[in-house]
């Protein structure tokens, strides 16, 4: 039961980053450049429930954007799968406990997210490979998304730490011993 809570909050959370991504940091774009909330929020699912939930939520979030302005549907929603998959590996692999920790695995999700996003889209709708401009929107986005990370470290541990214990059925200190 507390699950399906968790998945429910993480819906809204989506509508309410979406709303918060086009309304408010629409406006703060750098070059146009914004930076990706959702990269952050299929990274935080990904680090503290399961492989499965990242990727189903990846997936869906993906679509979604697909649909509302992508030129593409899927590719979005395959890119978010890749992180959420990565995410999970992240959480297998590395401490959550370091902000440090956390803001490399934000660079890194968003490093992967753009990449592949980006050269997908250039096969599939065959246009040429701008690589300075690619660099200079990975480069904004990485502040950007590091940024984020950053303020938002505090929630992300706090509210990450519950979720873990609802989804992992254990402490965080026994799954080391």
């Amino acid at each position: 039961m507390k699950k399906i809570s968790v998945s429910i909050i993480f819906l809204i959370f989506i509508f309410i980053l979406y709303f918060i991504q086009v309304g408010v940091f629409s406006n703060f774009g750098l070059f146009g450049v914004m930076p990706n909330l959702f990269i952050i929020l299929v990274l935080y699912i990904g680090l503290f429930t399961n492989s499965v939930n990242a990727i189903c939520f990846g997936i869906i979030i993906g679509i979604f954007l697909d649909l509302l302005y992508g030129n593409t549907v899927g590719l979005s929603a395959v890119m978010f799968c890749i992180v959420g998959y990565i995410a999970s590996y992240f959480d297998k692999n590395f401490s959550k406990e370091n902000k440090v920790t956390i803001l490399l695995m934000s660079i890194g999700a968003t490093i992967i997210y753009e990449f592949g996003f980006y050269s997908l889209n250039g096969l599939i709708l065959g246009y040429d490979f701008e690589w300075f401009k690619f660099i200079r929107i990975i480069l904004f986005e990485i502040i950007y998304n590091s940024l984020i990370t950053i303020i938002l470290y505090p929630f992300i541990q706090k509210s990450g730490y519950k979720i873990d214990r609802i989804y992992k059925k254990n402490n965080i200190l026994t799954r080391y011993f």
